[in-house]
């Protein structure tokens, strides 16, 4: 009873503070750049006054467009009922739910590609072409990474997977390949919430932007619809990335809660570092990012075959 009450407030604390940690992203930026930053609270902010505004739609667009940014949050919030956190199975977990999590960050971001395409606007076109793009090339990553826990937790469940991980596990299928797998994963939360070094979610140059240029002709409450998605993809990524690089078990809930908690903030402010200390690489070098972060989970797997 205890851990299906602690799953129900993992999913309400996510829909609550995921926004957050994009806060706690731009203030670590802000610091390394000498200035005082916008406040944590700032995309609350610009959600509720999206939400207020009205919608403007061009004559060229078709339901697919309208349907875009409510299917892609759907799709994201529906992919927290498999994840789990700190020690917490998920609500929805069962037997190959790592595929189903996989298929409904595939069906966000497919929606978000049509809707940019549905507008005939050649800028998001490009955005499209390029986030189809390097999606195909961080998917193998996520997918040999899931299935290196599914094998070494002997079961097809997220929550399966990340009950076998512990911190300090220095057994033959801990150590080096959860090191391995947790770089791959960190690599892909990078690509997929496009942030830097593959994208700049700053920039105003349409010919840079990948995710922002998709984007361009959503307003009032699509806009707000598209940015709390992209701040839930954020959470639910970053629950996979700390819960194998920071999975501290302690047999209290309350206490497992509260360090995951700690460990999302700790992850926000290493992106933040990240993009404060790196430059975004040359497109043509995002592949070999990709590639390598695949390459990280395929020996990661290697050895868990050992």
């Amino acid at each position: 009873m205890i851990m299906a009450i602690a799953a129900v407030i993992h999913l309400l604390v996510a829909l609550l503070l995921a926004p957050l940690l994009l806060g706690v992203i731009n203030r670590t930026k802000a610091v390394f750049a000498g200035r005082r930053g916008q406040p944590l609270l700032q995309l609350y902010a610009d959600l509720a006054k999206l939400l207020r505004k009205g919608a403007v739609y061009s004559g060229t667009t078709t339901w697919v467009f309208r349907a875009g940014p409510l299917v892609t949050l759907a799709a994201v919030t529906v992919s927290l009922l498999v994840v789990p956190f700190a020690g917490v199975r998920a609500v929805g977990a069962f037997p190959g739910d790592f595929v189903l999590f996989a298929y409904l960050l595939a069906v966000a971001r497919f929606f978000t590609v049509i809707a940019a395409l549905d507008t005939g606007s050649s800028f998001e076109g490009m955005g499209a072409s390029r986030e189809v793009a390097f999606s195909a090339l961080a998917e193998p990553a996520l997918l040999v990474g899931l299935a290196a826990l599914a094998r070494r937790a002997g079961g097809a469940s997220l929550s399966d997977c990340y009950e076998a991980v512990r911190l300090f596990d220095f057994g033959p299928n801990g150590g080096l390949p959860l090191l391995l797998i947790g770089a791959a994963f960190f690599v892909v939360f990078l690509a997929e919430n496009a942030r830097i070094p593959f994208d700049d979610p700053n920039t105003h140059l349409e010919l840079t932007m990948i995710h922002e240029v998709m984007v361009l002709d959503h307003g009032g409450p699509d806009l707000a619809f598209v940015q709390y998605a992209a701040a839930l993809k954020l959470w639910v990524l970053g629950a996979l990335v700390v819960g194998i690089l920071l999975p501290l078990r302690t047999g209290f809930v309350a206490l497992d809660f509260g360090f995951g908690l700690a460990a999302m903030a700790v992850l926000a402010v290493a992106t933040g570092c990240v993009e404060s200390t790196k430059a975004r690489v040359r497109l043509t070098g995002v592949p070999q990012l990709l590639v390598a972060a695949t390459v990280l989970a395929g020996v990661g797997f290697g050895l868990t075959l050992r």
